[in-house]
């Protein structure tokens, strides 16, 4: 997974997949994926990816990220 940043957008690239957004739906976004990984255990590490590049992209762009421009 993949995470980059463009301006005021940020896009998730998955293997089969792409999406973009605002960047201050970024915690959003990273509070879904840590609860989809906590309600679906049985997913094992498959959120763990996406979670991580979204934590790396928030570490990057906070202020950003919280809609602090």
């Amino acid at each position: 997974m993949k995470a980059t940043r463009d301006g005021d957008t940020f896009t998730l690239n998955g293997r089969y997949w792409s999406a973009t957004y605002p960047i201050e739906e970024l915690p959003r976004w990273l509070a879904f994926y840590r609860d989809q990984r906590e309600k679906f255990p049985k997913s094992g590490r498959s959120y763990d990816a996406t979670i991580r590049a979204l934590e790396d992209l928030e570490e990057y762009a906070p202020q950003q990220a919280q809609g602090n421009s």
